[in-house]
C-alpha cells in the first residue's frame, strides 16, 4: 500500500542539525522522513535508491552548493520540489534557485513553527488540482506557498538582535560563550543575551552546560550545536 504522506530528504551536512530537521519534519502531519544526506553525493545515491516527494535541502554543502545539487537532479529527471535551508541572504541565489523547483526558502536559525508553517503550505499547494475557474484561484493556489509573515519570535525578542547573537555564538564554536561574553559582543545587557540564548537552545539550536570551578553559582555556556 502506498504512503500518502509526503515523502522528504533531508540534506544537511552537520548530523545534529539533520536530526533536529528529521524530527521537524516528522512532527507535522502528512510528512515523513524517508532518508537523510549529510553530502550532495549522499543525496544523489538516496534518491537513486527512492524518489522523494521534498527535498530539504541545505545550500553549503562539503561536495558542492546546495543549488549546483537541484540542477544536476533536474538534469537528471528527478522531480523533487525542494525546500532551501540556508543562512544565505543573496537574493540573486533565491532567483536561481526558484527556477531549479525551489519552492520555499527558510533561513537559519528557524525553530519548528517557522518549518511546520511551510510544510503545511506546501502540503496546501500540492493539493490544489483541476482547472482553475479563473486568475484568482491561480493566484490563491500560488499563495499558499507565501507566508503573510515570519513566524512570531517570543515577546520581548527580534530577529535582528537574535541573528546578531546566533552570529556571535557561531563564531564561538566550538568552545561556545557565557551570556556575559554574549551581551559583551552584541551590545546588549546580560539578561537580554541569555534570554535569546535560551530562545536558541530552546528551538534546538544550541545547547548550554555549566561552567564549575568559580565559587558560588556555577555560570552557564552556551555553544552552536
Amino acid at each position: 500500500m502506498t504512503d500518502p504522506r509526503i515523502s522528504v530528504l533531508v540534506v544537511e551536512d552537520d548530523p545534529v542539525a539533520a536530526d533536529a530537521h528529521a524530527l521537524y519534519v516528522n512532527r507535522v502531519p502528512g510528512f515523513v522522513t524517508v532518508a537523510k544526506a549529510h553530502s550532495a553525493a549522499a543525496a544523489r545515491r538516496a534518491l537513486d535508491r527512492a524518489p522523494v516527494d521534498l527535498i530539504l535541502l541545505d545550500l553549503h554543502l562539503p561536495d558542492g552548493h546546495g543549488l549546483a545539487l537541484a540542477r544536476s537532479l533536474r538534469a537528471a529527471g528527478h522531480q523533487a520540489d525542494v525546500i532551501a535551508v540556508t543562512s544565505a541572504r543573496d537574493l540573486a541565489v533565491v532567483r536561481e534557485g526558484v527556477s531549479l523547483g525551489v519552492v520555499q526558502y527558510v533561513l537559519k536559525p528557524f525553530t519548528f513553527a517557522t518549518l511546520r508553517d511551510r510544510l503545511v503550505r506546501y502540503a496546501e499547494y500540492r493539493t490544489s488540482s483541476g482547472e482553475a475557474t479563473g486568475q484568482d484561484e491561480v493566484d490563491r493556489a500560488l499563495a499558499n506557498l507565501r507566508s503573510p509573515a515570519p513566524a512570531a519570535l517570543p515577546k520581548g525578542l527580534s530577529a535582528p538582535t537574535l541573528e546578531r547573537v546566533t552570529q556571535v555564538l557561531r563564531e564561538a564554536a566550538p568552545e561556545g560563550m557565557t551570556a556575559s561574553s554574549a551581551a559583551g559582543s552584541v551590545g546588549i545587557s546580560r539578561i537580554t543575551a541569555r534570554r535569546y540564548l535560551e530562545h536558541l537552545v530552546d528551538s534546538g539550536l544550541a545547547v548550554r552546560s555549566p561552567l564549575y570551578g568559580q565559587v558560588g553559582r556555577p555560570e552557564l555556556i552556551y555553544s552552536w550545536k
